[in-house]
């Protein structure tokens, strides 16, 4: 029950009852309740400022590990882009120049993405440059990796190539030194033996007896076998790629027939002195795009240093030739 107030009416000189009008109290009931609602409004301003909620909690767990996350990202990618500058360097350092061919550009290696924007999808959010920067970095590194691999395809392509070449050039001595009596005439200006005029030798002439055995000096198909050419008497030509042909005239016989594929130290013949050859000898020749080239160059495949030194030394004699 609420207590009655009273107060003193200094006309009457008497006590009288406080009457609360209804407009007041509705009045003290509304400010009341203002300010209730104010105080409760700042106590949740005030503790949501200060406290987290769990969901708070729980979000920025999340966002500082994805932070975490995009740091870790960030060292993978260095390390990914170090790895593969070393790859990039070895491509166009070793790779590309033992096999002859051009190194990729570096602005081909670093080309961006022109155009439209591939990441409008990320922008608008707090950590919008960070995702940004780490897609475009992403991408850069994944378009840098096709053309690696592209380049290490062609690379692939080339070392096939090169092995296939490294076989089919002559690289031999066509006749074995245990067999030969002489190495009699190299390539250069010599004295013809017939006509005892001095002329270009375009060949080197290997003396040995007749039948001894002829060995081809690369692989590669037989394109003539037969005496058909003038001079060379019986003769074998061998077609090896990439330009080169080598030559092996005056045989006593084939061993080989056109069109027939060969390996390098195969038997096709032997020494003879068909033709017009003044003894028995083997007259090699090696031609590269059609022009004869002197095959004292061509002998790395079987001979030692001391015994290229000594062929050298003779071929490099002007003496009488052979044919």
């Amino acid at each position: 029950m609420s207590k009655v107030k009273y107060y003193y009416d200094s006309e009457t000189l008497s006590y009288r009852k406080v009457v609360r009008k209804k407009r007041t109290t509705v009045k003290y009931v509304f400010m009341f309740l203002l300010a209730s609602a104010l105080f409760g409004f700042m106590f949740v301003f005030f503790a949501s400022y200060y406290f987290e909620s769990p969901k708070e909690k729980a979000l920025a767990r999340e966002l500082q590990n994805m932070q975490l996350q995009y740091e870790l990202l960030n060292k993978k990618m260095d390390e990914a882009e170090s790895v593969l500058a070393n790859v990039e360097e070895r491509d166009n350092a070793i790779y590309r120049l033992y096999f002859e061919a051009n190194p990729i550009p570096n602005e081909q290696r670093r080309q961006g993405f022109g155009g439209i924007n591939r990441y409008k999808q990320f922008e608008g959010f707090d950590n919008s440059k960070l995702i940004i920067e780490a897609n475009k970095r992403l991408d850069i590194i994944q378009k840098q990796i096709v053309v690696q691999s592209k380049s290490l395809d062609e690379i692939a392509v080339l070392a096939e190539d090169k092995e296939k070449f490294l076989a089919t050039i002559p690289a031999i001595q066509p006749v074995n030194n245990e067999e030969l009596t002489r190495m009699a005439s190299g390539y250069g200006y010599r004295t013809d033996p017939f006509t005892k005029v001095r002329k270009f030798h375009y060949g080197m002439d290997f003396t040995a007896p007749r039948g001894t055995p002829i060995y081809a000096s690369g692989d590669g198909v037989i394109i003539r076998a037969d005496a058909g050419a003038t001079g060379y008497g019986k003769h074998i030509r061998i077609d090896h790629g990439f330009g080169y042909e080598s030559l092996y005239a005056h045989l006593y016989k084939y061993n080989v027939k056109r069109n027939q594929k060969v390996k390098r130290g195969d038997l096709i013949g032997f020494v003879g002195s068909t033709g017009r050859s003044e003894a028995p000898h083997l007259h090699y020749e090696i031609f590269k795009d059609g022009v004869r080239i002197n095959p004292i160059n061509f002998y790395y495949g079987n001979l030692s240093a001391k015994e290229f030194s000594e062929l050298l030394a003779k071929a490099s004699l002007e003496n009488q030739s052979l044919d």
